[in-house]
């Protein structure tokens, strides 16, 4: 038997899970952290991405837009500013999305403000990665 780790997945919405994990998998501003059972303690940003919550052969799938992780040896709590299960993910929306701000970068449209079309299309296509672990998964 594994050990496992408390998990708390939170928006500003709604606790979208709250349950154990073996393995955490969570999108860190320096890369993918995985987080155990005794894992250090440590305050992390999150970037657009997925969350994984691992239990033996199961594993849920989460989309976060930013945030951030509090990782305690014996609970992990992603507080995000928008969680959505992976298998709410419109594809044709992601998809849609990463069209309109490739275009707006293309453009270079004086009223587009760059920040902000560069953070629409790292989270298009942190979705579309999201939504192909899922497909992946199946």
């Amino acid at each position: 038997m594994a050990f496992t780790i408390d998990v708390d997945i939170v928006s500003q919405e709604a606790k979208l899970f709250s349950g154990k994990g073996e393995l955490i998998a969570i999108p860190g501003e320096s890369g993918e952290l995985g987080i155990t059972f005794g894992h250090a303690q440590l305050l992390t940003a999150l970037k657009p991405g997925p969350v994984r919550v691992v239990n033996g052969e199961e594993q849920e799938i989460y989309y976060v837009s930013g945030g951030f992780a509090e990782v305690q040896p014996f609970k992990v709590t992603v507080l995000a500013d928008v969680v959505q299960r992976a298998a709410d993910l419109d594809e044709n929306l992601a998809l849609e999305a990463k069209r309109h701000a490739e275009q707006l970068l293309k453009d270079k449209k004086a009223d587009a403000n760059y920040a902000e079309v560069l953070a629409e299309l790292a989270e298009a296509a942190a979705r579309l990665e999201v939504i192909r672990r899922l497909k992946r998964q199946k």
